[in-house]
């Protein structure tokens, strides 16, 4: 029997994150070292600096909802490592994938400021970024997500239904590509836009949406890991496919004239683009 009580602390997955691990290693390994005091107390200092981030913003930033303090704990225990779909483990999925609070309550601010009414959101997970986001949309508003798995979709529409919030949220299962072209057809648009899905796709979700009347004027789209890990920066040797992918549709943005962007150390990163 699988237990469902699972809990796993998350691994880091950010820039800052892996910052801090590495920092506190070499804590560490100065403890069983004869080094000058000096350096020790830079170390030292470095390491508090990066570990004492994430908490204060946590701190400092206003609190969830229950609804989606309770969807995060539900996300923690779920035993994504034991899940199956057709003999394949689905995805690779685990709960670092989850959006959380900062960034949560950001993209509900951006479009509580935006007065966005329609969303259309290309990876949902277990749905955490999508009521964020429905909270800060107003009664009449309406979010369409894009998940390509059925079960993640059934588990987050289970956890849409403790929100008033959540009757805002349609959920879509197939690919977003296929999603987004059938959404076309029909003359939807949207006004703000939130990408977190397959990272190679990047660049084809984000030439669609330019090229296919799938946005309002004066749309904004926000896609997530734009940072992945730090690895966009660092040397080939310690990028993954998934960071090469991230690096080039970074590249792609930066250099396309339809668009101005911003590229926010946000967590794992969060660019903002505008259409010109």
């Amino acid at each position: 029997m699988i237990s469902t009580t699972y809990s796993f602390p998350p691994r880091p997955v950010t820039p800052l994150g892996i910052l801090a691990e590495k920092l506190e290693q070499a804590v560490h390994l100065i403890e069983k070292t004869e080094i000058p005091i000096e350096i020790s107390d830079l170390i030292d200092q470095a390491y508090q600096l990066a570990a004492g981030l994430d908490p204060y913003l946590e701190h400092a930033t206003t609190q969830e909802s229950a609804a989606l303090a309770l969807l995060a704990k539900k996300t923690r225990q779920e035993p994504w490592n034991q899940r199956f779909s057709d003999g394949e483990t689905i995805r690779h999925l685990e709960q670092e994938m989850l959006s959380g609070h900062i960034e949560g309550q950001t993209l509900k601010l951006l479009v509580q400021m935006m007065g966005a009414r329609r969303v259309l959101e290309i990876g949902l997970f277990t749905g955490y970024s999508a009521l964020a986001i429905a909270e800060g949309l107003p009664i009449d508003g309406e979010l369409i997500a894009c998940e390509v798995d059925e079960y993640v979709a059934k588990f987050a529409l289970n956890c849409f239904a403790i929100s008033p919030h959540g009757e805002k949220i349609i959920v879509k299962v197939a690919p977003a590509l296929v999603t987004m072209s059938y959404l076309a057809e029909l003359g939807e648009q949207f006004d703000f836009v939130f990408i977190d899905a397959d990272k190679k796709e990047y660049i084809e979700y984000f030439n669609r949406l330019l090229e296919s009347n799938l946005l309002m004027p004066n749309a904004v789209i926000c896609v997530d890991n734009t940072l992945f890990q730090g690895q966009p920066y660092l040397p080939a040797e310690y990028q993954t496919e998934n960071g090469r992918a991230i690096a080039k549709f970074n590249q792609v943005v930066a250099n396309d004239p339809r668009v101005e962007q911003v590229l926010l150390p946000l967590r794992d990163g969060l660019t903002l683009i505008r259409c010109l």
